[in-house]
């Protein structure tokens, strides 16, 4: 390791702030003061090269997820394990679940070295959670991860399956195969929440549309893990019907998914409109309904 990673207090004096490279992290602890201060001291601990540990492995993380891999890392593992369960229906890397891998590797230090009564690490918007009894999260859920303000709000509660949560889309960090503004998904770990929300966002499609502009992800970026597939770069006007055979496309895949056990709920927004995926809107209820305010076209 060449460099140290940027650790400190938020001006909150409540929430630490981790970086290192494209790895950007929120975190926020809740309990005794000294278990906060060893949750955040071990967050620093384990954050500190994990950036290393993951570019020693990175030519294999950039490749096709198959049924086995070789990968030696805890986090580049989770990672693999996250997208496994889709490799064998379309192309996908261990690098779509590397935001949420990271958050969990961080909670996951935090908890073995303090008890607390809430936690989280927000890494870009793929958040990694900890909830103790009756205790409860809310997330903002925004038409486009690229503006500003909450359009509505998501609660997990503490007897909800719920301890993580990812959004994909084509404006995110990361590029898209689809045109979703926005797809956030909610499942048992961040790491599956990441892999999931890239999925369906993937899905969020209208293949062929002459409104929809493509360019090959390596003429953007020649060091990425989608080589030459065209990644969505603008969405012209499209009409009521075609948003609403886009975001069905994207929910069959969720619906999927749901019953397969892979993700707890989706929401999936596209050009004002939106459909929730979850509890609500099937008879078969493995939990308890996830609480969505206002769930109606933006």
């Amino acid at each position: 390791m060449t460099r140290l990673p940027q650790i400190a207090l938020l001006s909150d004096g409540r929430r630490l702030h981790l970086q290192d490279g494209p790895i950007d992290l929120i975190v926020e602890a809740k309990g005794r003061a000294d278990d906060v201060r060893a949750a955040y001291e071990a967050a620093a601990r384990r954050f500190t090269g994990l950036l290393d540990e993951l570019c020693t492995e990175l030519a294999e993380l950039r490749t096709a997820a198959v049924a086995r891999t070789s990968l030696k890392g805890v986090v580049a593992r989770r990672m693999h394990a996250a997208v496994a369960p889709y490799a064998a229906d379309c192309f996908i890397t261990p690098m779509a679940a590397v935001a949420g891998s990271v958050a969990e590797e961080i909670l996951g230090a935090m908890l073995d070295a303090a008890t607390l009564d809430q936690a989280y690490v927000n890494n870009g918007g793929d958040i990694a959670l900890h909830l103790g009894r009756g205790e409860h999260f809310s997330i903002g859920l925004m038409d486009r991860p690229d503006r500003d303000g909450v359009m509505r709000t998501m609660r997990v509660d503490a007897d909800d399956p719920v301890r993580g949560v990812a959004t994909s889309g084509r404006h995110g960090r990361s590029f898209s195969l689809g045109i979703a503004d926005a797809v956030t998904v909610l499942a048992v770990t961040a790491s599956q929440a990441d892999a999931a929300a890239t999925v369906i966002a993937n899905a969020v499609d209208l293949p062929g549309h002459p409104a929809i502009v493509r360019k090959p992800a390596s003429e953007l970026q020649p060091e990425n893990d989608l080589g030459a597939r065209l990644v969505t770069r603008a969405v012209g006007e499209l009409s009521q019907e075609e948003i609403a055979a886009a975001l069905e496309s994207g929910a069959e895949c969720a619906r999927k998914l749901f019953d397969r056990g892979l993700i707890e709920g989706a929401v999936l927004q596209l050009c004002g409109d939106m459909l929730v995926i979850g509890a609500k809107d099937t008879e078969r209820q493995r939990s308890r309904p996830l609480t969505l305010e206002n769930a109606v076209h933006a």
